[in-house]
């Protein structure tokens, strides 16, 4: 039986939620609903930094203020089988190799030119059998594993920003400490649950070009973009909650909807009144500068 398609948010329990995360969750939701898609949650708690409490305050923030999915939220640390699978197929096919390099040694590494920072310049990617032996009797650190591309940019097409075209490196797809890495993970999990449109802050853009590669590679349709403003601070600095009364229990539910309906130029006391209003194409494009009081 086909799936219907699906939008999704994937928070990671890391801290509690703040305005900008619940309006971005939020306009996951519409994109979602507006097109006839389900809407599902994920929890992104592979990292150790993440807590059980947190994901699930965040959970009950995103139905207070009447946010709906289908079915469970989904966690990923229940599916690491899903992750190692992958992994496994792709050094099969010869696309996988070890990587012993510090994020100093990364940072310090020539680069090509207008690589942007943080790239991978390719240190391990074509060492030796010998070579290889001893740098790993050299590292006191087990390797990471990149995925050796075949590509340098990528173009994806992102229902706000247009056609964007960002660099394809080889990246990490498990790390040192056996965790997969996000780029991985989120491309498995959205191929697993059958979402092909992803709504989430424009910060996330430039990791898009690289997953979209890897979903080409792996035979998965490359899903639908709309990566949507973030929440700055009268400083014009992303959000955060050091910057006062940020999270849901201290603005309030129908304040918090409140606010969210008005950035989006659609005033609205709920959801669903939201919901009947919403015109992506009349979605604001710059940054919502959220000023607490």
């Amino acid at each position: 039986m086909t799936r219907t398609p699906a939008g999704r948010f994937a928070p990671s329990p890391s801290a509690d939620l703040h305005i900008g995360n619940l309006r971005t969750a939020v306009l996951a939701w519409l994109f979602a609903r507006s097109t006839g898609r389900r809407f599902l949650m994920r929890v992104e708690d592979l990292d150790d930094r993440t807590r059980t409490d947190v994901a699930q305050r965040q959970l009950d923030d995103l139905a207070a203020i009447g946010l709906t999915w289908d079915g469970p939220a989904e966690w990923q640390s229940q599916h690491r089988e899903r992750y190692d699978a992958v992994v496994d197929q792709l050094a099969g096919a010869g696309r996988i190799y070890e990587c012993y390099c510090s994020r100093r040694d990364i940072a310090q590494a020539p680069r090509a030119p207008h690589a942007p920072e943080g790239a991978y310049p390719g240190t391990c990617r074509d060492l030796t059998a010998a070579q290889r032996g001893r740098r790993r009797a050299e590292t006191d650190r087990p390797p990471a594993l990149r995925l050796r591309t075949d590509v340098h940019t990528y173009t994806v097409t992102d229902l706000l920003h247009g056609e964007y075209t960002g660099v394809v490196d080889d990246f990490v797809v498990r790390r040192g400490d056996g965790v997969p890495a996000y780029n991985l993970a989120v491309v498995v999990d959205d191929a697993a649950q059958g979402v092909d449109q992803i709504v989430r802050g424009d910060d996330l853009l430039a990791s898009s070009p690289r997953q979209a590669y890897l979903a080409r590679l792996l035979g998965h349709p490359e899903p639908t973009y709309a990566h949507v403003p973030l929440v700055l601070n009268a400083d014009g600095v992303r959000l955060a909650k050091r910057d006062g009364a940020v999270t849901l229990t201290e603005i309030g539910v129908g304040r918090a909807v409140a606010q969210i309906a008005e950035s989006l130029g659609r005033p609205a006391a709920t959801l669903a009144e939201l919901a009947s209003r919403f015109d992506p194409a009349a979605l604001p494009r710059e940054p919502w500068i959220y000023l607490p009081g």
